[in-house]
């Protein structure tokens, strides 16, 4: 058995350095309700559909209870929707200023697709917001096969739907000749449940957290500390292997299908 696909996730994989847009969107929705949320707050949950990011968040003992003294009741259902309602809008006018594809991703896809792989996307964002990231990515040399957000296969991340449906629209499989790459625990953990390697992103990731010119402001010792702290969690999460960028998952990609050609799988 040999390699057929990969699957990138969006943000923080191979547009937006550090995964900035959504905790841009989110913290001004909640800062909106009279609710501040930290940063680390909003990323604990990232690389899920974005309604059940909401809900995550809502969720954290901290922020429940700050709603209740602000609204005088805990949040509920509706609740999240009106968020939801106030988040679309908002993400749409901040992504403009992070669809820059990160350094290195196009040409990485280039050798992918010299391999012979077919590449798929999966997104937590929801169809008009993943039309717009195609647009500009398109602009900048990279256009992915298939592209799958939660509502078309009915459910985000963890779940394995989208990663299934990519596998139907690319017409490939077994799944265990796919590989999921995306730099949250939610992006592996829904590697995993398809039955698909997986591979951390750490350095251009939610995890890190960091533009790119945020990162080359660090000392060396920051760095391997960000890294450490971004590989722990993902392989935590289940990743098979982690990666600084998409560019320099190469040498991961050949070990995989030596793997593959052995007989082994991912499980």
């Amino acid at each position: 058995m040999r390699l057929r696909a990969v699957i990138l996730d969006w943000a923080g994989t191979v547009v937006d350095h550090g995964s900035r847009a959504p905790v841009a969107a989110l913290q001004s929705i909640f800062a909106g309700a009279r609710v501040p949320v930290s940063v680390s707050e909003v990323r604990e949950s990232m690389g899920l559909a974005k309604k059940a990011h909401i809900r995550s968040i809502l969720a954290i003992p901290r922020v429940r209870d700050a709603w209740y003294e602000a609204m005088g009741a805990e949040p509920s259902g509706t609740d999240v929707e009106q968020l939801y309602a106030q988040f679309v809008p908002r993400q749409l006018e901040c992504l403009s200023n992070y669809a820059t594809l990160i350094r290195g991703v196009s040409d990485a896809v280039s050798r992918m697709r010299a391999r012979g792989l077919k590449i798929g996307s999966t997104t937590g964002y929801n169809r008009p917001m993943l039309d717009y990231l195609l647009t500009r990515a398109a602009e900048q040399s990279y256009v992915p096969d298939s592209s799958i957000c939660p509502d078309e296969a009915g459910g985000g991340r963890p779940m394995p739907w989208m990663c299934y449906l990519t596998a139907a629209r690319l017409q490939e499989f077994p799944l265990a000749a796919f590989v999921k790459i995306g730099d949250t625990p939610s992006d592996i953990e829904e590697g995993v449940n398809a039955g698909m390697w997986t591979i951390g992103i750490t350095r251009t990731g939610n995890e890190a957290g960091l533009t790119e010119d945020e990162w080359e402001a660090l000392s060396a010792d920051a760095r391997q500390t960000a890294l450490c702290v971004a590989r722990q969690r993902l392989v935590e999460a289940g990743a098979h292997f982690t990666a600084e960028s998409v560019a320099d998952c190469d040498a991961l990609l050949d070990e995989i299908d030596a793997r593959l050609a052995r007989g082994e799988t991912p499980g």
